[in-house]
């Protein structure tokens, strides 16, 4: 028997719907009013619980990938496969906010044993901000990577374009360089870097006929990534529909970590925009 469909939050205002999971406390879909979906969700492949999609913004915490050195396990950490606890809803003018949050008590792993509390604040209106905050509620400080692994939705990834990461310092994961971006990123293969800019980025979609806008606080780095043709017809709710998404993450990671003390709070905001070409 196949794990039931993940449960979702649904948000529906004047201005967007929304659909959050208690479940890695993602935010699986966000549509403002009038346009098409703005995060990639696969058509045809639902949501099951207990397995961590390939969509929305999953949280990576408190590694991501492999970790730094290697050999971490699960990719990008445990809190995306978590379930997080629901503590409620409120209303800030036109949008609706979605508070989610995980402890130590909730979910650790033995190579990580320190005491925390996540909160994660999916604010979703005109506008979708997720901010994700650390606490460290033990006694001593402790090192995490963290990304808000946000999966746009484009028409075709090979006809969009990125600007704003001119000039930008970044490691090729896909060639094991590290390069500096030369004008605007144009997807044409297998793409996986980690640019270290904290400049918005502009995705233009000429196929879709919009702008989505990308901006954060509290994060040094950037990622963007695509498995292209090589590698997405091998991930089961990634298919041939690697052509309908770049992932563009806002991320602490590599030397780019975040050391939290004792009693820190350290917050990373991912904020996404749609405008009309």
């Amino acid at each position: 028997m196949s794990p039931p469909v993940a449960p979702a939050r649904a948000v529906a205002t004047s201005t967007c719907t929304a659909e959050v999971l208690d479940e890695g406390a993602l935010v699986l879909r966000w549509s403002p009013t009038g346009s098409a979906p703005a995060l990639f969700a696969h058509p045809y492949v639902p949501v099951r619980a207990g397995t961590p999609p390939h969509a929305g913004i999953p949280v990576c915490w408190p590694w991501f990938g492999p970790g730094r050195d290697g050999g971490m396990s699960p990719a990008h950490g445990f809190a995306r496969s978590a379930t997080w606890s629901f503590l409620g809803e409120e209303r800030e003018g036109d949008a609706t906010v979605l508070q989610h949050r995980l402890t130590s008590d909730d979910a650790t792993d033995p190579a990580w044993p320190h005491a925390y509390r996540l909160d994660l604040a999916a604010r979703c209106g005109a506008t979708l901000d997720v901010t994700l905050t650390t606490t460290n509620t033990g006694e001593q400080a402790f090192v995490v990577e963290e990304a808000l692994h946000a999966y746009l939705a484009v028409g075709d990834v090979r006809r969009v374009s990125l600007a704003g990461l001119d000039g930008a310092a970044f490691h090729d994961k896909v060639a094991d360089e590290d390069r500096t971006q030369e004008g605007d990123l144009v997807l044409t293969g297998e793409t996986d870097r980690v640019y270290r800019s904290t400049a918005d980025v502009v995705l233009t979609d000429p196929v879709l006929g919009r702008r989505l806008v990308v901006s954060t606080e509290g994060a040094a780095d950037r990622v963007v990534w695509n498995p292209w043709s090589q590698k997405g017809p091998g991930i089961p709710d990634v298919g041939d529909q690697w052509r309908r998404f770049v992932c563009v993450e806002a991320a602490n990671v590599l030397d780019d970590v975040v050391t939290v003390a004792p009693g820190e709070t350290r917050s990373m905001t991912y904020r996404l925009t749609v405008e009309d070409l």
